[in-house]
């Protein structure tokens, strides 16, 4: 009797934190802050991290500051745990940063289509053809909301059959694509994108979750998502109610600054955001802490 080996978990499967950038008062980044968080959250059962996304304010940062950040989480939790996100207003900058990714040891990068102005599919396929001649496995970033470009399931079907993507952050919160990109692209693995339909695309087949609110509660999180794709509903739902709350924040615009008050408010560190971001007002700011402590009261960390 013969017993097959498993298959090695990819890069960019399970639970990978779009990790927040901690910053010091005068707002310049505490890469030791960030580093000892890349590793916490590791420590608590994620999969890994992506920096350099837009919850990691990456456009606010210099090109040095970026480049450290990713170097920061690789040196934290190892470069098969980092999936940097490599996006950037011209394909060539995009490349470079999936170069350097791929310099440091990552073993996979996250791509928003082109995002200065609306380009048609044509301009899509030659901007990921472009920084998938880097070499890494590249999973595409679905946020028609911000980008103003909508990676449809045909066109994730063509960007799949070309070779140029392995996976899609799935970010619209409309479900019922899941099961078009399946029909449409078989292989190509889906990842949950906005933190408020976890559960619904968890039971469609999601591979892995790109993650915000784990920045806070990585323990509470990975349950949910282990939950989730094992269609455990018994144990999903009451965590999915109790969660939803925070949960919904991911798909507003205030979702760094809320992400980090809740940080703050269980002992790791958020610190502000940089300009133009503010400060949340005080509605928001109650509603978070309610939140927040409601979730610590019921023992989720």
């Amino acid at each position: 009797m013969t017993t097959s080996t498993p298959k090695p978990r990819e890069p960019w499967h399970g639970v990978m934190v779009a990790t927040a950038l901690p910053l010091r008062a005068d707002l310049t980044p505490d890469y030791d802050a960030y580093a000892a968080h890349c590793r916490r959250l590791v420590e608590h059962g994620c999969d890994g991290v992506v920096p350099n996304g837009s919850l990691g304010e990456y456009q606010t940062l210099t090109p040095e500051e970026r480049a450290r950040v990713v170097e920061t989480a690789v040196e934290a939790v190892g470069g098969d745990r980092v999936m940097p996100g490599v996006a950037a207003y011209g394909s060539a900058e995009a490349l470079r940063w999936a170069r350097q990714a791929a310099d440091v040891g990552c073993r996979a990068v996250m791509l928003l289509p082109p995002n200065a102005y609306r380009a048609d599919p044509e301009a899509v396929m030659e901007h990921y053809a472009e920084v998938a001649s880097a070499g890494l496995p590249v999973v595409a970033y679905n946020n028609p909301i911000d980008t103003k470009v909508d990676l449809t399931p045909p066109l994730l079907a063509r960007l799949h059959a070309a070779g140029l993507i392995v996976g899609v952050k799935e970010f619209t919160g409309d479900v019922r694509r899941a099961y078009e990109i399946a029909e449409l692209a078989p292989g190509l693995d889906l990842l949950v994108g906005s933190d408020d339909v976890v559960l619904e695309l968890g039971i469609a087949g999601a591979v892995g979750w790109i993650a915000g609110f784990a920045n806070a509660l990585p323990e509470a999180s990975v349950a949910l998502y282990r939950a989730s794709v094992a269609r455990a509903l018994d144990t999903a739902l009451p965590l999915y109610r109790t969660l939803h709350p925070l949960l919904r924040w991911d798909a507003k615009p205030e979702f760094v600054q809320a992400i980090k008050l809740a940080m703050d408010l269980v002992g790791r560190y958020g610190g502000p955001c940089r300009p133009p971001r503010r400060a949340l007002n005080p509605e928001q700011d109650a509603a978070v802490r309610a939140a927040t402590e409601k979730a610590l009261a019921e023992g989720l960390r």
